[in-house]
């Protein structure tokens, strides 16, 4: 059985509506992808911890795959770039701008340092170079991806150690799918937000939003987005989801900057946690709200939590293939409260 029967069968029984699957084309989609450099390599590795050498990841997207083996070839050429480096790690964005960290030991001498400018002014790409308690930007420039949304385009920043969607293809059919299945809305809460990949889309299709997320640079990336777009309707907080809990029940913290949650009129509730999907605590913070948007990387907590979330019913679902060939896929999702009334 494949991993869509598999899906299908196992949602069925909490959603007996025809379910779409959005497919990805098999190559040149991956807009994040981290290697070990070894040996003159990049390398992967398989399922039985076997080393995996290459010169290129035809997954990746084409501004990747492009520059993969001449980045290699200037890499291994230059001693001092080569030396104690251990990990290659590549972003690109739908403008094909590339970002590339590459990841060292030890702390890197200000020699290597030039030689690593002169390698980004050869490639015209920005080069972050990482080490314990050390970062060096090779230019000042914001690594970005541009959206859009019809009537605007807008930026949503990123940097080199935050998450963002990976698949070019995939992640505007996602944003699409929300804006034109969610109805009635107010105000949204959403946590793990992230840089705001779903946040910033979302924005002009709510009142307003309480966006939280406990990574500093998630957040910092965030602030600069709403700064850079002139956005005013989103707030924000560096706060886990237990952290939101607690201030439900009545728990200060500084870092809500004077923001009261009594203050929204919260239609719709967003979570899109990591694989782990959501504990027991969060299930019963989402019991508050009349509407619930859940996203998952998992089928198995996805449907795990679905079972706990028994006075709700999923009034719209798609499944989005973010990585094939392998057994993981998305669940994008829209959960209404039932009136046990009616």
């Amino acid at each position: 059985m494949n991993k869509f029967k598999k899906a299908i069968n196992e949602i069925n029984p909490y959603f007996n509506k025809k379910i779409d699957i959005n497919l990805s084309p098999p190559q040149h989609y991956r807009m994040r992808c981290e290697f070990s450099y070894k040996n003159s390599s990049y390398v992967m590795f398989d399922k039985q911890k076997n080393y995996i050498y290459m010169d290129r990841f035809n997954v990746a997207s084409r501004p990747i795959f492009n520059i993969q083996p001449v980045l290699l070839n200037l890499i291994n050429d230059n001693f001092l770039i080569s030396k104690n480096l251990f990990q290659i790690n590549f972003r690109s964005n739908n403008e094909n701008k590339i970002l590339i960290t590459l990841i060292y030991r030890k702390k890197v001498d200000n020699e290597t340092l030039h030689a690593i400018d002169m390698l980004s002014a050869e490639l015209d790409i920005t080069i972050y170079v990482r080490s314990k308690n050390f970062v060096y930007k090779t230019n000042n420039e914001n690594f970005y991806e541009l959206v859009d949304l019809g009537s605007q385009k807008i930026k949503i920043f990123q940097s080199d150690k935050t998450f963002f969607q990976p698949n070019l293809y995939l992640y505007p059919k996602m944003i699409n799918f929300l804006i034109e299945n969610i109805v009635n809305c107010s105000d949204l809460l959403e946590l793990y937000c992230g840089v705001g990949s779903f946040t910033i889309p979302l924005s002009y299709k709510f009142n307003n939003i309480f966006a939280t997320e406990n990574n500093r640079e998630s957040i910092s990336m965030l602030s600069k987005t709403i700064d850079v777009n002139l956005i005013k309707n989103i707030n924000f907080s560096r706060l886990n989801a237990e952290e939101v809990i607690d201030v439900y029940k009545g728990k200060s913290f500084r870092r809500l900057k004077n923001i009261v949650l009594t203050d929204y009129n919260f239609s719709h509730i967003l979570v899109d946690p990591p694989r782990s999907g959501l504990d027991d605590k969060v299930i019963d913070l989402l019991n508050r709200f009349e509407n619930i948007i859940y996203i998952s990387c998992n089928l198995d907590t996805y449907i795990r939590d679905i079972k706990k979330l028994t006075n709700y019913k999923i009034e719209k679902l798609s499944i989005f293939d973010q990585f094939v060939d392998t057994e993981h896929l998305e669940i994008v999702s829209i959960l209404k409260k039932i009136n046990l009334e009616t």
